[in-house]
């Protein structure tokens, strides 16, 4: 076997590299995740192929080349829409899926329903750019609603700094949605979720604190428990603004399509 280069960033697990693979832990929810993945690639977006296990019993994953979002420069508005069109194309995939009733998953929060099966992490950690734009690491994939997924995805692109303007940040997250093609009820919606979605993740990550549970304990500890107590109350504080980006009646938007 070729030379195991660890790559960086995974806080769960260990990931490696070898050749034109990556290599991770294979787990109760694995088989699903992978069946979720086929479904999702063979409705043409764009995923990393499941290449089998290895004989370490590690699950084998095709390598992407290209830079996190995170290591690069700030997406453009061209860049967040593009990252829109990208996750609408997920769930749409996704919607056609069907996991098999003794399904496992390994969801860290759980959503409020059950929609369809989503990645669950579709955030600047876990977004290759190159000449393939492409969403790594489904192994958090499970049961959930393209709002609750979505609401975590445009807060994770676009509201993340606190540091930012209020009104450049509305218009960042109004690209990513136009890039969506989100209907009225998600725009409506959106603002009060994208709360509730990051104050669910700080709670994650403070309760499992104070019981010891890893890796959500030291990452608290660490810092992020800190980032998401503020984004929380950066998200949450300026709601009305997020509302009047997202309105159907604001410059860029329209209607659309109903999710459902």
């Amino acid at each position: 076997m070729a030379d195991e280069e660890t790559l960086a960033g995974g806080n769960v697990s260990e990931v490696v590299r070898v050749g034109a693979t990556v290599r991770k832990p294979w787990t109760d929810a694995t088989a699903h995740v992978h069946a979720f993945m086929d479904a999702v690639r063979g409705a043409g977006v764009d995923v990393p192929e499941v290449l089998g296990r290895d004989d370490r019993g590690r699950q084998i994953l095709e390598f992407v080349p290209g830079r996190l979002a995170l290591d690069c420069d700030p997406l453009t508005p061209a860049g967040l829409a593009r990252v829109g069109r990208l996750v609408r194309a997920v769930h749409d995939a996704a919607a056609t899926f069907r996991p098999r009733p003794e399904a496992r998953w390994d969801v860290a929060i759980p959503a409020p329903g059950d929609d369809l099966i989503c990645h669950n992490d579709l955030a600047p950690w876990n977004l290759l750019i190159g000449e393939r734009w492409t969403f790594i690491d489904w192994d958090g994939a499970g049961p959930s609603t393209r709002l609750w997924d979505l609401a975590y995805t445009a807060q994770a692109f676009t509201l993340s700094d606190t540091t930012q303007a209020p009104a450049e940040a509305a218009r960042r997250l109004g690209a990513l949605i136009d890039g969506y093609a989100a209907d009225e009820a998600l725009r409506r919606h959106l603002p009060v979720v994208m709360a509730r979605r990051t104050a669910a993740m700080y709670d994650l990550l403070e309760t499992s604190h104070r019981s010891g549970l890893q890796p959500w304990g030291s990452m608290f500890s660490s810092g992020h428990g800190d980032h998401w107590r503020e984004v929380n109350r950066y998200v949450s504080r300026h709601r009305e603004v997020w509302a009047a980006a997202l309105s159907p009646t604001s410059p860029g938007s329209s209607r659309r399509p109903s999710l459902r």
